[in-house]
């Protein structure tokens, strides 16, 4: 496989991501989709450092970080999630218009 077609996977993925930022109204698809984007960023450092690098730790350091970042994140987010579920009683983000309380 080519830079160009593991670029485009990349692309697709990412697309998908922002497709389930953008459009849902539920925090958990939400989270998925920067998941998702998360993944595609990824895909491009591993792409970028075996075909323009010669040395594979450089890009495997820099995805291994950013999957601990992603854990942080969803570890976060899902505690905010259940929150809210248990405050609102429900996780619809039309629902959420005011921080206090």
């Amino acid at each position: 496989m080519t830079l160009q077609t593991w670029l485009l996977f990349a692309l697709v993925i990412f697309s998908i991501g922002l497709y389930a930022v953008l459009a849902r109204r539920n925090l958990i698809a939400i989270l998925i989709g920067i998941e998702l984007m998360l993944n595609a960023a990824n895909i491009n450092f591993l792409a970028f450092n075996h075909f323009v690098t010669s040395d594979p730790a450089v890009g495997q350091i820099i995805v291994l970080f950013v999957i601990g970042l992603a854990a942080a994140e969803v570890s976060i987010a899902l505690s905010i999630v259940l929150a809210v579920y248990r405050q609102r009683k429900a996780i619809d983000v039309q629902d959420l218009d005011e921080l206090r309380g």
